[in-house]
C-alpha cells in the first residue's frame, strides 16, 4: 500500500497559447508520516523518437510530509522551443508529472497534449516556418494516465527484516476523474502555509515508458502553492 495517493490533479489555464506557462492543482493524501522530501517533477516530451529533446520543466521538494491531506499549485514554464525540432512543434505529445520519495519514482500521471495553430487559414496552409506565438496547447486534462510504482518508502524497516515490495515493475495503472471534477466530499480550504521548496540534483534518467528528463529545469520556473493538512 502506497503511503501516498493523487486524489485529483486539475489542470489550469486550459487550453492555452504554448508560450504560456503550465499550471496544475495537486491533491494528495499522506498516509503514514514521512521524514524526507517528496519530488515532485513535470517533463515534457519534445520527440517521440528521441529522448534527448524532453525537457524538465520544474522539480520541486516538498517536506516533510505528516499524515494528511495537501493541496498545491505547481507552475512550470513552457518548454523551450528553440529546443524542440521544427517538426515536432505542431502535432501531439506527452507531459509527464510524476512523485518520488528518495529518489524512487513511485507515481506518474501521463497527459497528451495537442499543439495547432489558433486560426484555421494557418492549420491549412502551415508557414514554412512555425509561429510559435500562434500555436496553441490544448492538454487532454479528462484522459491521464496513472501509473504506479511499489517502492519503499520506509527503508529503516529493513534493519527488522520487513519484507518490501522492488520497484522494478509497476502494480498497474488507472484513470483519474476529469480535471474539473475533485475527488471527495469537499474542496480542502485555502491555506497561507507554503510549501518549502528547493532545486534538487539532476534527476536519473527515464522514460514515458523508459525515456529520460532531459535536463536541469530552466531557473525561471516558479512554484505557488497552497498547501491544507487535515489530521
Amino acid at each position: 500500500m502506497s503511503a501516498v495517493n493523487i486524489t485529483n490533479v486539475a489542470v489550469l489555464d486550459n487550453p492555452t497559447q504554448f508560450i504560456n506557462p503550465f499550471q496544475f492543482e495537486i491533491s494528495y493524501e499522506c498516509l503514514t508520516p514521512l521524514k524526507d522530501d517528496l519530488e515532485w517533477k513535470l517533463v515534457y516530451v519534445g520527440s517521440a523518437e528521441d529522448e534527448t529533446y524532453d525537457q524538465l520543466l520544474e522539480s520541486v521538494l516538498v517536506g516533510p510530509v505528516n499524515v494528511g491531506n495537501y493541496r498545491f499549485v505547481l507552475q512550470a514554464d513552457p518548454p523551450d522551443p528553440s529546443k524542440i525540432r521544427e517538426e515536432d512543434i505542431i502535432g501531439v505529445t506527452v507531459l509527464l508529472l510524476t512523485c518520488s520519495y528518495l529518489g524512487q519514482e513511485f507515481i506518474r500521471v501521463g497527459y497528451y497534449v495537442n499543439n495547432d495553430y489558433d486560426d484555421e487559414q494557418l492549420r491549412e496552409e502551415p508557414p514554412p516556418k512555425v509561429l510559435v506565438d500562434r500555436v496553441q496547447r490544448n492538454i487532454l486534462a479528462d484522459k491521464p494516465r496513472v501509473t504506479k510504482f511499489p517502492i519503499n518508502f520506509h527503508p529503516e524497516n529493513d534493519e527488522n527484516g520487513v519484507q518490501l515490495p522492488t520497484p522494478d515493475q509497476a502494480i498497474g495503472s488507472e484513470q483519474l476523474p476529469p480535471s474539473d471534477q475533485a475527488i471527495g466530499s469537499e474542496q480542502l480550504p485555502p491555506s497561507d502555509q507554503a510549501i518549502d521548496s528547493k532545486q534538487p540534483p539532476p534527476p536519473p534518467d527515464h522514460a514515458i515508458e523508459t525515456k529520460g528528463t532531459g535536463e536541469e529545469p530552466p531557473p525561471s520556473s516558479v512554484v505557488s502553492s497552497l498547501v491544507d493538512s487535515v489530521a
